[in-house]
């Protein structure tokens, strides 16, 4: 996709949907970086029906800590890997309290740090919570950047800089979450619906025709 057709596409996204909004629940910047974390590998439904059972119970790092790992492990355990996402959410709630007085830090140096938080998830929250304008490419957006040709790479990271280098800086608060809501409902892994789809001529995919437009 060239510069002006990503331009084009963008400003589709946003007659469709001017503000988009992430599909995971939260009334706090804590309850959004524990989902976040939670969502590796797992669908925003499963983690939104296992938050709605946790967080009447825990939903401030003091709370959670004092669960414990064996404590959290029943209302996460719907989820994939709740071992390692149990341990993790215990270990970074920890970590707040004691080094960032309960608060969810602001800068990606001090996100990274915290147990169980990569790149992808410190960008959720910078977007999310922080209006900053980056990117966190998971396997929809991946799929997307590729499949259009709006950004591909091999890698996540090779996506996420061609991403920042290609989509114009109007968009940028927003693409992020655009990008998944296409990958999600529009642009499928199996069955893309090209029928539906909003950018479909601007789209480089080459199956296109084979997948929805005979």
């Amino acid at each position: 996709m060239t510069l002006a057709q990503i331009d084009e596409a963008f400003h589709r996204f946003c007659e469709l949907e001017p503000t988009p909004k992430t599909e995971l629940l939260y009334d706090s910047p804590f309850e959004l970086l524990v989902a976040v974390v939670l969502s590796a590998q797992s669908t925003d439904i499963g983690v939104n029906k296992a938050t709605r059972k946790l967080y009447p119970v825990a939903n401030s790092p003091k709370k959670v800590a004092a669960l414990g790992v064996e404590g959290l492990k029943p209302y996460i355990a719907t989820l994939g890997l709740y071992n390692a996402k149990a341990a993790n959410v215990i270990a970074l709630s920890n970590a707040l309290l004691e080094q960032h007085n309960s608060e969810v830090p602001k800068t990606r140096v001090e996100l990274e740090a915290l147990p169980g938080v990569g790149r992808k998830t410190a960008n959720v929250v910078l977007n999310t919570l922080y209006g900053e304008a980056v990117m966190a490419v998971d396997t929809h957006i991946f799929r997307v950047s590729n499949r259009t040709g709006m950004a591909p790479g091999k890698t996540v990271r090779q996506v996420e800089d061609k991403l920042m280098k290609r989509v114009p800086k109007w968009a940028m608060q927003h693409a992020h979450h655009w990008l998944i809501l296409h990958g999600r409902y529009i642009c499928k892994a199996r069955s893309p619906q090209c029928r539906a789809c909003p950018i479909v001529d601007l789209c480089n995919y080459t199956d296109k025709q084979l997948a929805s437009l005979e």
